[in-house]
């Protein structure tokens, strides 16, 4: 199963990416999302298995309609040890039992499922729209270890490290993932002006971790970021590169062109509508060669839909 990551990214057809997921659920009536580990622990109890495994399976469906491999990422994104012992969890295998849960509905796909790769979701220990809060290398390798080989133990096709604001916490989650013997892929939040949140260049922060991490990582995907942010950024001439434009293969989109700033104040859902979605991150396959395409924050099955039929043969 861990080539199934390297065998998508070597077809030539384009990778759906999923839509929201936390957001979605933080605006469902009923479900109650955890302060320590968010989305988590929703498989333990009726209501929050049930709302989990609705949007997963539309994501699926939707795949599944226009015959488009898939990237599916685990509730896993705070599942470290320390949150998870915060939690009250310290005695359930959270990890484990998300990727499983998340395994059996691909499953249930039949022969589509063989185009759907499962990646287990990590990020930053701290607020990932403050870079202030960022871990150094070597302390961001030694407490990202036992999160990833849980995710690695539990089966996964391959890792992601998203929405990552720094270079240094990004190169020690590298190092941590690199350790499992996974593929493994790292998600950057960019600025328009082709820079982490933390101000490292682009070119900078994925040459230096491409150096310093043996495995590298398979590609770089950037998320949480609107279309128009990620094509400025990609094509900054100070701080991007062809090296940039060549590994960074993808995005998952915000719908709103804001900076991360300003999303984490909105008290209000921000979106655009499907079609415009769908058409701004389609034409990033043509423009920019990006293979891999999703949503993030403000996407929900209408903007993933469209973005499909864009991006069918």
């Amino acid at each position: 199963m861990t080539n199934k990551a390297n065998s998508l990214l070597a077809a030539s057809s384009p990778i759906l990416g999923e839509g929201a997921v936390i957001e979605r659920l933080r605006r469902s009536r009923g479900i109650q999302i955890d302060d320590h580990v968010v989305n988590s622990a929703l498989i333990y109890e009726e209501s929050g298995r049930a709302a989990l495994e609705a949007i997963y399976r539309q994501y699926l469906e939707i795949g599944q309609r226009y015959q488009l491999p898939l990237l599916l990422s685990t509730p896993t994104w705070r599942a470290g040890r320390e949150r998870i012992t915060a939690a009250g969890l310290a005695g359930r295998d959270l990890n484990g039992d998300n990727s499983r849960f998340l395994a059996e509905l691909r499953d249930s796909y039949g022969a589509y499922a063989q185009q759907v790769a499962i990646c287990g979701l990590m990020s930053c220990r701290g607020d990932a729209y403050k870079p202030t809060e960022a871990m150094s290398a070597e302390a961001a390798a030694e407490f990202h270890t036992w999160q990833a080989n849980a995710l690695a133990a539990a089966g996964v096709d391959f890792l992601m490290a998203a929405t990552l604001p720094a270079m240094s916490e990004a190169i020690g989650l590298a190092q941590a993932q690199a350790a499992t013997g996974l593929p493994y892929v790292i998600s950057f939040v960019a600025r328009p002006e082709g820079t982490l949140l933390d101000g490292t260049p682009l070119k900078t922060a994925i040459a230096t971790i491409d150096a310093s991490v043996t495995p590298r990582p398979l590609a770089y995907l950037i998320n949480c970021t609107h279309a128009s942010v990620f094509r400025s950024a990609l094509l900054n001439e100070r701080n991007s590169s062809a090296q940039v434009r060549e590994r960074v293969i993808g995005l998952l989109a915000n719908t709103a062109a804001l900076s991360p700033e300003e999303l984490d104040e909105s008290a209000e859902l921000v979106e655009e509508a499907p079609e415009v979605f769908g058409n701004s991150v389609a034409a990033l396959r043509d423009e920019l060669g990006m293979k891999v395409l999703g949503g993030c924050c403000g996407t929900d099955d209408r903007h993933i839909d469209c973005l499909a039929r864009k991006l069918s043969p």
